[in-house]
């Protein structure tokens, strides 16, 4: 078996995966797009290599593996980016609904008090 239907198989592979995880609410749509479209690219690549030679001459890259290793690195960074910036705002969100929660629990602690308070008064 060739590398080029090994990486076919592999994308194909990870496509029906991702749509699995999909289709069972296990993955969100907006990650979903991301490991769609490396599925596609691996499957891309595995059917027609050349690609990847093409662009590494372009760029200068003497070994074409080079490029591939490049671009993976750089598409991980760039994931765990967005996971930490996606992160940081459900953070954010989580604590200001902790504040809000907290300030809903004062004013209901505060009007359950009242009423009692003022039957005090009146003994």
């Amino acid at each position: 078996m060739t590398y080029q239907v090994t990486s076919a198989i592999l994308g194909f592979g990870l496509a029906t995966t991702i749509l699995w995880l999909i289709r069972r609410d296990r993955l969100h749509g907006r990650h979903a797009f991301w490991w769609l479209c490396t599925a596609f690219f691996v499957v891309l690549l595995g059917v027609f290599p050349k690609i990847i030679d093409y662009f590494a001459l372009k760029l200068g890259i003497n070994y074409p593996p080079t490029l591939l290793f490049v671009l993976g690195m750089s598409m991980i960074l760039i994931k765990v980016l967005s996971i930490d910036l996606h992160q940081s705002q459900l953070e954010r969100k989580m604590r200001r609904l902790a504040q809000r929660l907290a300030l809903l629990e004062a004013e209901h602690h505060q009007n359950r008090k009242q009423p009692i308070d003022e039957l005090s008064d009146d003994k």
